[in-house]
């Protein structure tokens, strides 16, 4: 790899046969290429101990201990000419192997795409009882440089940084028990998440609110559907790669489903949201946030609808899009705290919240090939199981050779069950 990240033939990593190697070998091959990953960090991946009591109950109340999720790499990432290995904290089988395999296919044109907006928060703020709602709106646009003012006292930091509340909005909402009026800060985080600093602000102001509006501030918090905090990927996958034309035309059309029918976009975003969950539990960003905000956006026409966009280009060639809130931090919280989502940001260089949030965005949309091509072709089963039937074997007491070994013969036998590793492992060992 080139310190430039340029991604000329020679700077490309290969990882053939990377998921042959022991965790401990693809640690060490990873370190080949980033150098900052320390021995230290690599015995904090290794022990898996990554918070210790102390830490726990300083995070969370009433902590009596941690539970371990699995913390893989997914490889073959090419983003805006950066390569890169993307920890993935999850759980499920097939997932980090999905996106291996649907990055791999990018690279011969040049990987994914991704970009961000601004990283502007909203925090709202309701105004009850009001006489006039309409004047109540005016008083607050009147009064915009002052609310900003007092916003901007309780973020002083993120302020001299550059940030710091910058906008503010008001409207009327028609509501079951009557109209309200919302007042709305518009927040530039940085490289914070800001959850914080927004229900912060909120807070300030609102004695002001109240005062020239008189009317009964009630709730003041943020809002997790961070519209204007949007990031976006894009890729291009030849036909060749996938299999032929075909096989782009079955994506395109299990696409469409998806498009088109709230049930079948509920599994397909769950499956986006595999992969860009996994990236923000790994760098412990606020999984819950992220997946309100996603699955609040795609019903932001007034129909609940994918978050991705397939379609066939003029040479038949399959071409990928997505566009979701992506409100995540690399500063402060639990990601300061856990010392495993330290090292999950160095693993991948990260230099702000913006580019956390691209590479996060285009694992999902990685995730969301592989699941598709997956249905297209030989179904999702398939390769889930395979996995799944590893997982069988090792709670049934497997080890070693005996893993892959039972593990296929009870796909053979189409029997992927706890009680029939058992079986075939006693007969193993009776051997």
């Amino acid at each position: 790899m080139t310190d430039d990240n340029s991604t000329n033939k020679e700077s490309i990593p290969s990882f053939s046969g990377f998921y042959k190697l022991t965790s401990e070998e693809r640690l060490k091959k990873i370190q080949q290429y980033i150098p900052e990953l320390t021995n230290e960090d690599i015995s904090i991946l290794l022990n898996t101990g990554s918070l210790d009591l102390d830490t726990t109950n300083r995070m969370v109340e009433n902590a009596v201990g941690t539970i371990a999720v699995p913390f893989g790499l997914a490889v073959n990432f090419i983003i805006n000419e950066k390569i890169y290995s993307v920890p993935m904290a999850i759980e499920e089988p097939s997932v980090i192997a999905a996106s291996c395999n649907s990055a791999k296919l990018t690279l011969a044109t040049g990987g994914f795409k991704a970009s961000t907006t601004e990283q502007i928060m909203i925090g709202q703020i309701q105004i009850l009882d009001l006489i006039n709602h309409q004047e109540a709106v005016e008083t607050i646009l009147a009064n915009k440089e002052q609310i900003l003012e007092i916003a901007n006292r309780s973020g002083k930091t993120m302020v001299a940084l550059g940030g710091g509340a910058k906008d503010v909005r008001a409207k009327i909402i028609e509501t079951r028990v009557g109209k309200m009026v919302i007042c709305e800060l518009l927040i530039d985080c940085l490289d914070a998440m800001g959850a914080n600093a927004v229900s912060s602000m909120a807070e300030i102001v609102s004695p002001f609110i109240e005062e020239i509006t008189g009317g009964r501030v009630l709730l003041r918090i943020l809002s997790n559907l961070t519209d204007l905090r949007l990031a976006k990927a894009s890729c291009v996958i030849l036909k060749d790669q996938l299999g032929g034309d075909d096989i782009v035309d079955n994506i395109v059309a299990a696409a469409a489903f998806a498009e088109t029918d709230p049930y079948r976009a509920a599994t397909h975003n769950k499956g986006v949201m595999n992969g860009i969950s996994a990236v923000i539990l790994a760098t412990a960003n606020d999984t819950r946030a992220i997946e309100a905000g996603a699955h609040a956006y795609a019903a932001k026409d007034g129909h609940y609808g994918s978050l991705t966009k397939w379609t066939k280009n003029e040479n038949g060639d399959l071409i990928g899009s997505i566009e979701i809130p992506l409100a995540v931090g690399i500063i402060g919280g639990a990601t300061k705290t856990n010392p495993v989502a330290q090292i999950a940001l160095k693993i991948m260089r990260i230099k702000s919240a913006s580019e956390l949030a691209q590479v996060a965005v285009s694992v999902g949309l990685a995730q969301n090939l592989g699941a598709l091509r997956a249905l297209a072709t030989t179904g999702i089963i398939k390769g889930h199981m395979k996995l799944h039937s590893k997982n069988i074997a090792v709670a049934a007491g497997a080890v070693e050779d005996e893993i892959e070994i039972i593990a296929q013969k009870m796909i053979d036998e189409n029997k992927v069950k706890y009680s029939r590793a058992v079986e075939l492992l006693t007969e193993m060992k009776k051997k």
